[in-house]
C-alpha cells in the first residue's frame, strides 16, 4: 500500500490506504474525478480520471530485482502491490474486490515513461517486452477506478470478477 500527496515518482508505503468511490486513494496526488496525470491534464483537464488507483504485481518487482535493479513496493509509483494475480492478463472492466469492502474496476494498462529510467537507468526497457507476434507488452501494472470505497491493507484478499460477455484486452490509459 502506497500513496503520495505530491506528484512524486515513488510513493511511501503505508499500513493501509483508504479508497474513496469515484475519487481514488485518500491523500494521493492522483485522486479525483478528473485526470491528474500531468501530461494528460495539459492535453485536456476535463478527461475522466481512469488512473485513480495504480496496481503492480510484485512478480514484476521480483523480475526486476533478479535482473540487477533494486526496487521495492511503492517505488514505481503504484498504490497497491499484488501477488498471485495476473494483472496484465485481465480484461478491461474486471472488478477487483480488495479486502472486506473496496472494489475497483480495471480501466487499462499503465504506459511506462522515461521517468522509470530517471529512477534507475535501463529500467524502462526492462518493463517493456515483445510478444511472439512482435507486439509491445507493457509490464508496469494496471490502472483502475474506485467503485466502492474501503480500507485496504497489506495481505488483504483480492477477488477477481471477470466481466460478462465479450472481453476487451487492456490498452494504455
Amino acid at each position: 500500500m502506497s500513496r503520495s500527496a505530491e506528484h512524486t515518482f515513488s510513493k511511501p508505503t503505508q499500513d493501509a490506504v483508504l479508497l474513496i468511490a469515484g475519487i481514488g486513494v485518500e491523500g494521493d496526488a492522483h485522486r479525483g474525478e478528473l485526470v491528474k496525470h500531468r501530461s494528460r491534464v495539459r492535453r485536456d483537464p476535463t478527461q475522466p480520471n481512469l488512473r485513480q488507483v495504480h496496481l503492480i504485481h510484485s512478480e514484476l518487482l521480483d523480475e526486476l530485482n533478479a535482473a540487477g535493479f533494486r526496487v521495492s513496493a511503492g517505488q514505481l509509483g503504484e498504490n497497491i502491490t499484488t501477488r498471485g494475480v495476473d494483472l496484465l492478463g485481465l480484461p478491461t472492466g474486471t472488478l477487483l474486490r480488495l479486502g472486506a469492502e473496496a472494489v475497483v474496476e480495471v480501466t487499462g494498462l499503465r504506459n511506462p515513461c522515461a521517468q522509470i529510467d530517471d529512477f534507475q537507468r535501463g529500467m524502462l526497457a526492462a518493463v517493456l517486452d515483445r510478444d511472439e507476434d512482435g507486439n509491445l507488452v507493457r509490464k508496469a501494472g494496471i490502472m483502475s477506478v474506485v467503485l466502492v470505497g474501503g480500507v485496504v491493507r497489506p495481505g488483504d484478499e483480492i477477488r477477481v470478477e471477470l466481466p460478462a460477455g465479450p472481453r476487451t484486452a487492456l490498452r494504455p490509459v
